[in-house]
C-alpha cells in the first residue's frame, strides 16, 4: 500500500503528496497523514512537515484536523513549532468562547472533542509525555518547549501519576520527572537520551 501511494500520489516537482492521482490538489491533511503513516521518516519527514506548516497555498487544516497536523509535527521532531500554531485557539478565547469549537467562524462554543486537542498536546508535545509500551508500562518524555523557558504538569497513570517539570536556564535544560512504581522510560532532549526509573529522576542536559 505504501509503495502504491508513493507511486500514485507523490509529486516530485512539488515535493509533496497530492490529494488525488490527478495531482491537482495538495493539502495539509495529506502531508500530515503521510508523516503519521510512516511514508516519510527522518530528515525527509521534518522537511515535509515544516513546509506543510508554512505553505499557505495548501488546503489548510481547520480546527478538528489540526490534531493530525500537530501530531505529525511531533512525530517528525518539529514540535517546537506547536505553541506558535495555536492562534485559532487564542482567537476563540479572545471572542469569549468558553469551550472549544469544531470549525472556524462563524461558529459557537460547541464543547467539541475535535477542537480540544490542545488539552492533549500540551502534555504530549510541550511536556513530551507519551506512552512507549502497552498500558503505559514504559514512558517516553520528549519535550518541545518552543520559546518557553519553564513548563510543568502531570497526567494520571494506571499506577499513579507522571509529573514533569522543565526549566531552561544557563544554556541547559533542567528536568525533574516522577514516574509511578514499576514504571520505567526514557527522556529525550535534542538527540540526547537518558533512562528513567520509577520515582524521582533529576536530569540536566
Amino acid at each position: 500500500m505504501r509503495q502504491s501511494i508513493q507511486t500514485m500520489y507523490w509529486d516530485a516537482g512539488r515535493r509533496m503528496y497530492a490529494d488525488t492521482p490527478s495531482r491537482l490538489s495538495f493539502s495539509q491533511h495529506t502531508q500530515s497523514l503521510a508523516v503519521l503513516a510512516g511514508l516519510v521518516e527522518g530528515d525527509s519527514a521534518r522537511d515535509l512537515i515544516a513546509r506543510t506548516a508554512s505553505d499557505p497555498s495548501l488546503v489548510q487544516a481547520t480546527i478538528y484536523f489540526r490534531h493530525y497536523l500537530h501530531s505529525a509535527l511531533n512525530a517528525a521532531g518539529e514540535g517546537d513549532r506547536y505553541l506558535d500554531m495555536l492562534g485559532e485557539w487564542r482567537a476563540q478565547l479572545a471572542r469569549g468562547m468558553t469551550t472549544w469549537a469544531e470549525s472556524p467562524e462563524p461558529s459557537r462554543s460547541d464543547c467539541h472533542a475535535w477542537g480540544a486537542s490542545p488539552n492533549f498536546e500540551l502534555f504530549r508535545t510541550v511536556l513530551g509525555i507519551d506512552s512507549a509500551a502497552p498500558g503505559f508500562k514504559s514512558v517516553i518524555i520528549r519535550p518541545f518547549l518552543g520559546k518557553l523557558d519553564h513548563a510543568s504538569g502531570a497526567i494520571p497513570h494506571p499506577k499513579g501519576e507522571i509529573a514533569v517539570s522543565l526549566d531552561r536556564r544557563d544554556g541547559k535544560l533542567h528536568a525533574t520527572v516522577s514516574l509511578p512504581p514499576d514504571t520505567s522510560g526514557e527522556f529525550v532532549w535534542e538527540g540526547q537520551k537518558q533512562p528513567l526509573h520509577a520515582g524521582t529522576n533529576t536530569l540536566v542536559f
